[in-house]
């Protein structure tokens, strides 16, 4: 049996048609009841071990989230997840499962695709909403950014992630209520990019928090440069980001203005490379220097770095310029600062042994006459000599 429903201008039926379906529906549910009892009953029974059969699955979802509890892992967020499942939706599913066998007449079967279509559209929702939040506290669980701003800032974030679901899960809902929702899409539409552009500073820092907690550039305790400022990351909050500088004191960035710089991560340096200019006077040996890139090799492992190059850099004014690069391995500066100057050390001593000298920028004036003869700054002729 069908019926034509008018509606009013916002798209809902009116109170008279309301009336009219809420009898044609008792009178074809009584008429179906009589005519299909025994398909009604299979089916209610049946229903009745799919709503315990989900029943069991939310208490195990419940239980592996307990054998999760106290540590963020997928163990405890899946669980979450399914022990939010609700006792409407569990019901609806149930019932919609079996509707078909008990071939029930349309207007029964359509408002089962109603009401199941509203609890799935909600329960998705809550689904969706667990697993994001279970996927941030992963996150920052596992980069250590407890304590830090941008932890205790993750509440307005799971408010924005809640909004954003239930709002087009109330679309969907509408919607299906037969209700023109393009309207409503078109406004908040609207709404929101007026929203986005008078508080576009917010969302951009907001956007280049989660950058930070998703795509890991730094983490708090990381020590970092970025043009000409450096030092430890103290706090990573939702709209900026404080460093304590390597001279005391404490600087603060926007995040979108962090994130728009070239960012060195000290912390993750794998080496840190020292370059040694050394200069040795030209009357040195060409056999000895020959010999000193051997020397240097010797000297730089012996003080605990790997050498990259020992070679000649040129002729220079005063002196043949060699260069030494060398690695010491980690991040630690400070170490790698000590062993450079156990290698000037060595070499100091070594020279010293070889009897190499390393020359220091000299200059020598001469003094002319008028007529341009060169008068030397000590005699000519000492005394007693001819």
């Amino acid at each position: 049996m069908t019926t034509s429903t008018n509606r009013n201008a916002a798209g809902f039926p009116q109170s008279e048609d309301l009336q009219i379906q809420a009898e044609t529906f008792a009178n074809d549910s009584w008429t179906w009841a009589q005519s299909h009892w025994l398909q009604i009953l299979i089916a209610a029974g049946v229903a009745i071990a799919v709503f315990f059969l989900l029943h069991a699955i939310k208490g195990w979802g419940a239980r592996l989230c307990k054998k999760g509890e106290g540590v963020a892992n997928w163990y405890a967020i899946i669980g979450r997840a399914i022990a939010k499942t609700g006792n409407f939706f569990i019901l609806m599913a149930s019932i919609r499962l079996v509707t078909g066998y008990a071939n029930p007449p349309q207007m029964v079967e359509s408002t089962v695709e109603f009401l199941f279509t509203i609890s799935a559209a909600f329960q998705c929702a809550i689904w969706l909403r667990e697993l994001i939040f279970g996927a941030i506290e992963h996150k920052t669980s596992a980069d250590n950014y407890h304590g830090s701003g941008l932890a205790s800032a993750l509440g307005i974030i799971r408010i924005l992630i809640t909004v954003v679901l239930f709002a087009i899960a109330a679309v969907m809902v509408l919607g299906n209520l037969g209700v023109n929702v393009t309207g409503l899409i078109a406004g908040l539409g609207v709404g929101g990019i007026a929203i986005g552009l008078a508080a576009q500073g917010i969302f951009a820092n907001l956007f280049a928090a989660l950058t930070i907690l998703f795509d890991r550039p730094f983490r708090v305790g990381d020590k970092i440069r970025f043009d000409r400022n450096s030092g430890t990351v103290v706090s990573i909050g939702l709209m900026s980001t404080r460093i304590r500088s390597f001279i005391g004191e404490e600087l603060v960035f926007s995040n979108k203005q962090l994130l728009d710089k070239l960012i060195e991560n000290l912390s993750l340096r794998h080496h840190t490379r020292t370059k040694l200019p050394i200069g040795v006077a030209y009357e040195t040996p060409v056999e000895k220097l020959e010999a000193l890139p051997a020397m240097f090799r010797e000297i730089v492992e012996q003080a605990g770095g790997t050498l990259s190059r020992a070679s000649t850099e040129g002729f220079g004014a005063s002196s043949i310029d060699f260069v030494i690069e060398f690695d010491v391995a980690g991040d630690d500066v400070p170490h790698a600062q000590a062993v450079r100057d156990k290698i000037i050390f060595a070499i100091l001593r070594k020279f010293a042994a070889e009897g190499i000298s390393i020359p220091y920028p000299t200059q020598t004036s001469y003094t002319a006459g008028p007529d341009g003869k060169f008068i030397l700054p000590y005699p000519e002729h000492p005394e007693g000599t001819a």
